[in-house]
């Protein structure tokens, strides 16, 4: 199993998001939940398309925190 961290990004009408351990792998939707699960499905074909071609699943190395300031 993989695990791969997930931006999602708010926009002005709706919802986009990417994984800095996938390269090219993004998705959008109009809610926060719709954008998650295109993103879910967009993982999948993607880790799916490099396994058919025989090429390595990167290992997830990005991770996130925040950062609170006065």
């Amino acid at each position: 199993m993989h695990r791969f961290l997930v931006v999602i990004e708010k926009a002005d009408h709706n919802y986009s998001a990417y994984s800095p351990d996938l390269p090219g792998c993004v998705a959008t939707g109009a809610t926060r939940e719709e954008t998650e699960k295109n993103m879910h499905e967009a993982i999948e074909m993607h880790v799916q398309g490099l396994r058919e071609d025989n090429l390595p699943v990167p290992e997830s190395r990005s991770f996130a925190e925040y950062v609170a300031v006065a």
